[in-house]
């Protein structure tokens, strides 16, 4: 069996010798990027989880973009993590993007002007979370870019009470591996898969996390992440004391 991050470096490779790779570059190391993510976005769109959805969670990656213009179009409230999950969660309601601004607004680089980052007692009910992928196979076992983010951002919004949610994610087909990924506990799985060709439900058989895996986080990352250790003392320091 390959591992996690073999799998990472031979889609990488692969989209970039074939050149279905898209700004930014290089593609390792990142969500990459790739040609007819539009595509793959407006696939997503007909879903009926997408149609009735009010608070939408999307990954703050190049590649779903076009989604969360789409989203912000469509009038919907837009979530979206802060880079390294430093400030928790960005908010960005439609009513406060101009009409034409809606592409600007999705951006990175432009985000903080039209949302704002909302302390995690404020995050409204999330009904459908869109995450970047480097790798998926049709069962629905993914590979991010190797450092966990979309795995705790949805073990966060659980620990806060959150439901389940349909995870859906936006890859080029040649993302879509046949590789056995391995799979850990606090790993994220997916609903459904829209690439350029078309959308695809996994029917994955494996459980979602339930919560954040506390074992598994460093004090290093307590002090990186400071929104969880606000998510661990909102929960759990009254209970101590």
């Amino acid at each position: 069996m390959k591992t996690k991050d073999e799998i990472r470096h031979k889609v990488w490779n692969q989209l970039t010798e074939e050149k279905n790779g898209r700004f930014p570059f290089p593609l390792v190391n990142r969500i990459p990027n790739f040609k007819g993510a539009e595509i793959a976005a407006a696939h997503i769109t007909t879903l009926q989880e997408y149609k009735e959805a009010k608070v939408i969670k999307v990954n703050p990656d190049a590649p779903q973009l076009p989604l969360r213009k789409q989203i912000l179009l469509d009038g919907k409230v837009l979530l979206v993590p802060t880079p390294r999950l430093k400030a928790g969660f960005i908010m960005v309601k439609p009513e406060w993007v101009p009409a034409g601004e809606e592409r600007k607004a999705a951006s990175l680089s432009h985000i903080k002007s039209y949302g704002k980052e909302i302390p995690l007692t404020e995050i409204p009910p999330i009904d459908l979370m869109v995450v970047g992928s480097v790798a998926i196979h049709s069962d629905g076992r993914r590979l991010g870019k190797g450092e966990g983010y979309a795995d705790r951002e949805y073990a966060i919004i659980r620990e806060l009470g959150n439901p389940p949610v349909p995870i859906v994610t936006t890859i080029h087909s040649t993302q879509l591996v046949s590789d056995e990924i391995p799979r850990d506990t606090y790993d994220l799985t997916v609903d459904w898969i829209a690439t350029e060709k078309g959308l695809t439900k996994t029917n994955s058989p494996y459980e979602k996390p339930i919560g954040v895996e506390w074992n598994h986080v460093t004090e290093e990352e307590m002090i990186e992440m400071p929104v969880l250790k606000q998510l661990w003392e909102l929960k759990y320091s009254k209970k101590e004391s």
